[in-house]
């Protein structure tokens, strides 16, 4: 199987790695980097438990190779923290107990963080319109829409 060489740039970590041309994203970030925060769900694209940003988009990693992210930034569950400092949805996820398990939550996180980036101060349906391509077994939804909303007043500042 032929091998490519791809840069990126990671959590803000430039990186250049040799990947077989047909490993997945997912498989790229939690084999290759070990970043295990993106979890491997169903593997055809439903769950979203695979979900990252790609240049500050939400995208599914299971549905992607490695190849497609050459020159391009992620950011991963990893990533949105600065230091100890947890991200507003990281934080409000925990005290909203928007979480049981925790193997869909990160994401739940990464896709709240599109969401949030193009509607900053969403409406209850917003969020569960925006959150739909992710699944979870534990919750009945309605933390995790509350983590959500919380995070969104907490990024605005209460405005």
């Amino acid at each position: 199987m032929s091998t490519h060489r791809i840069e990126c740039t990671v959590n803000g970590e430039a990186h250049s790695v040799e990947v077989p041309a047909r490993r997945l994203l997912a498989d790229f970030l939690r084999d290759d980097l070990h970043l295990t925060g993106t979890k491997r769900g169903c593997e055809t694209g439903i769950c979203g438990a695979c979900s990252v940003l790609l240049d500050g988009e939400v995208v599914k990693s299971c549905l992607m190779l490695a190849v497609q992210v050459q020159g391009r930034e992620l950011t991963t569950i990893e990533g949105l923290a600065q230091g100890d400092e947890l991200h507003p949805l990281q934080k409000n996820f925990m005290q909203c107990g928007g979480l049981q398990c925790g193997y869909c939550t990160p994401g739940f996180i990464m896709a709240s963080c599109d969401l949030l980036k193009n509607t900053p101060r969403p409406s209850c349906d917003e969020v569960r319109h925006g959150l739909s391509g992710n699944l979870c077994r534990c919750t009945g939804y309605t933390q995790i829409v509350e983590s959500v909303l919380h995070a969104a007043e907490e990024m605005n500042h209460g405005d």
